[in-house]
């Protein structure tokens, strides 16, 4: 599981240490998890070389892609807002997770021809982007399913995501709101409830 939206360096270094496959910092504006480059360095420093550091950005240009990687030591680059792909593959050489906002199967459609290395499916909200705290409509996967790996956001939360690990078996989810106690700070025992709640409906991999 990923959890996104870090804004504390001793947050991000616990969820790691909880079990977490990856930790999120957002570098693009409008959500109230942004943080500037410096200060998601900062996040990130003493997450375990073992654990994924995500960036997460809205239509970012090719040379802010490549500042963020090299100041953040990324491995992953999540993208939003219909970024190019293949363009920041090239700028970065890092594998792509790309943001589909779940709308109706058009949007199911859009994922199953993204050229990126994983889709994340979330909830779309107008005006957001993901940590939106709201679910989409599963049963639109579940009536036909997506055909490729996924990851799963939007609404989970640790009572919620056992159900839809059961149900929609992405290969990881993503949480940001849902083990929050404020936006952008983490409360340990829903980070926990959350992890070993994902490990009990599919095991440690999600």
């Amino acid at each position: 599981m990923k959890i996104c939206g870090l804004t504390d360096p001793s947050e991000a270094a616990a969820c790691a240490r909880m079990g977490a496959w990856a930790v999120g910092v957002v570098l693009s504006p409008g959500s109230p998890r942004t943080i500037d480059t410096a200060t998601a360095a900062a996040v990130l420093r003493g997450v375990s070389a073992s654990v994924a550091r995500v960036g997460v950005f809205v239509a970012p240009t090719a040379a802010e892609l490549a500042a963020a990687v090299a100041a953040c030591s990324l491995t992953h680059l999540q993208l939003h807002g219909g970024a190019d792909v293949v363009a920041a593959k090239r700028a970065t050489g890092l594998p792509v997770i790309e943001g589909i906002r779940v709308d109706g199967p058009a949007a199911l459609e859009r994922a199953r021809a993204s050229v990126a290395d994983l889709v994340l499916l979330d909830a779309a909200v107008p005006g957001r982007h993901g940590g939106t705290g709201r679910p989409f409509d599963w049963s639109l996967i579940e009536r036909e399913p997506l055909g490729r790996p996924f990851a799963l956001a939007g609404g989970l939360t640790p009572e919620t995501v056992a159900e839809a690990v059961r149900r929609l078996r992405p290969v990881a989810v993503d949480v940001s709101s849902g083990v929050e106690r404020a936006p952008g700070r983490k409360d340990a025992a829903r980070v926990l409830r959350f992890i070993e709640a994902v490990a009990g409906a599919a095991g440690p991999a999600a």
